[in-house]
């Protein structure tokens, strides 16, 4: 009973901070305002289906995806070379991904613009090569970079985190057996990762879908995501019934893609999925 009394000011928080805004959420979504009346209706939903809302999200899909496999890409090896490397130096590795994460997102995707910018340090050093200035920024290539730079620390970690974790005794037992290097990554090393791997891909794949700091700095406003398109409903077209609606279906989407993610997860207790 004492230990239930702790829990209130948990479930208390929960409710005003999440439960009371989400049915808020909700009941924007299914209702309009006529004549000082609510009505209920699922018409904010159905503008969605409206074939440039479904390019939008088609899009934010698109450049999440194309984020989340450059991310494991590049986070697997990083999270694997920090794993294998002494703990002194290993503590310094992390940090150095930890320091940026510090910094607010905003400036982190400032930062961006004066590296890209038609006069930035990038182009700067291209001049000085006799080349002609590249225009690097407000296309995918400018969003996409801005994406995988701020999200990249949510790949490696995970991954890290559960390589690191890893009983040796194990490889060295796939070595004792015969197995090579290949054999010893694909029968050990990566199964026993799966776990990293699906929250690294949930971790990144859910910001990135949703985000739109990034897409309207480094895109200049001409790349309109699913992100975008909630906040424009928001802040400057005042339909807030609409801006639920779209903010309900992404939630949606997000519920389902943890779903599917989660179904790759094949390491189950007691079990260590190997060979």
């Amino acid at each position: 009973m004492k230990m239930k009394i702790f829990s209130y000011p948990y479930m208390l928080w929960l409710a005003i901070f999440i439960v009371v805004p989400l049915i808020l959420v909700l009941l924007y979504a299914v209702t309009v305002t006529e004549g000082g009346s609510i009505t209920f209706t699922i018409e904010n939903l159905r503008r969605f289906l409206d074939p440039n809302y479904i390019d939008v999200l088609w899009i934010s899909i698109k450049l999440a995806l194309e984020t989340t496999v450059i991310t494991l890409i590049l986070g697997y090896p990083i999270g694997m070379i920090i794993a294998k490397e002494k703990p002194s130096r290993r503590n310094t590795m992390i940090l150095l991904f930890v320091i940026p994460m510090w910094m607010n997102f905003l400036l982190r995707t400032y930062a961006w613009l004066t590296l890209l910018g038609k006069n930035g340090i990038i182009n700067y050093f291209i001049t000085l090569l006799g080349f002609e200035p590249m225009n690097l920024l407000y296309n995918d290539g400018a969003v996409l970079l801005g994406m995988v730079y701020n999200f990249l620390p949510f790949m490696v970690l995970p991954i890290y985190s559960v390589l690191a974790k890893i009983d040796y005794s194990l490889i060295e037992a796939a070595e004792d057996l015969g197995a090579n290097k290949y054999q010893i990554f694909t029968k050990v090393t990566l199964p026993l990762s799966v776990p990293g791997i699906i929250t690294g891909i949930t971790m990144v794949f859910m910001p990135a879908v949703s985000t739109f700091v990034i897409s309207r700095l480094l895109g200049g406003g001409q790349y309109m995501l699913i992100g975008n398109l909630i906040e424009q409903q928001f802040l400057w077209v005042g339909d807030w019934h609409f801006g639920s609606a779209i903010s309900i279906i992404m939630m949606i989407f997000i519920l389902i893609a943890m779903a599917i993610t989660s179904k790759f997860d094949t390491q189950k207790e007691g079990s260590s999925g190997l060979w």
